[in-house]
């Protein structure tokens, strides 16, 4: 039976990102994620705050550098990994990460630090190394255009009740 390994997240950046490069010039960031979960007990509410250690690659780490900043909220999803390395003095150390498949910027626009909403995705293996904002070509608003604007004012609003269906429920 195959298993799954999947971890969702919503919370707030404890650093800004570090970015790396590899020599196959792939851009790693790595950053910590606070998330808070709160509960009364006796009548006292009392705050638990979990740390996470959060890697992203390619893409997705080129935007983690570029929009996000120490106290920024996200949501993202990724899967859960345990790795060993040695420390300097030759000691075996374990460490777990959450590597970042999704991740979509949450607060309101221009807070703080001028981050913009949005969701982007890393590509899956053999794609394209460039993220996209989900549901959206470019991140570019589109011109203003005031013909536009004329001709929706003057559309006429249809009546919620004067809609007809064919649904049988």
């Amino acid at each position: 039976m195959a298993g799954v390994n999947k971890v969702i997240l919503v919370g707030n950046l404890g650093k800004d990102p570090e970015i790396r490069y590899l020599e196959n010039n792939a851009s790693v960031a790595n950053f910590t994620l606070a998330t808070t979960e709160g509960y009364t007990k006796d009548g006292q509410r009392i705050e638990q705050t979990e740390w996470h250690n959060i890697v992203m690659w390619r893409g997705l780490a080129e935007i983690a550098a570029k929009y996000l900043k120490k106290g920024s909220q996200i949501y993202l999803e990724g899967k859960i990994r345990t790795r060993s390395y040695d420390d300097k003095e030759g000691v075996k150390r374990y460490i777990t990460e959450i590597v970042a498949d999704t991740m979509t910027m949450l607060g309101r626009k221009g807070e703080g630090d001028g981050q913009q909403q949005g969701g982007y995705n890393q590509p899956q293996q053999g794609g394209s190394s460039q993220s996209q904002p989900q549901g959206s070509q470019s991140q570019q608003p589109a011109p203003y255009n005031q013909q536009q604007q004329q001709r929706q004012q003057s559309a006429p609003v249809a009546d919620i009740n004067d809609f007809e269906d064919d649904l049988p429920f």
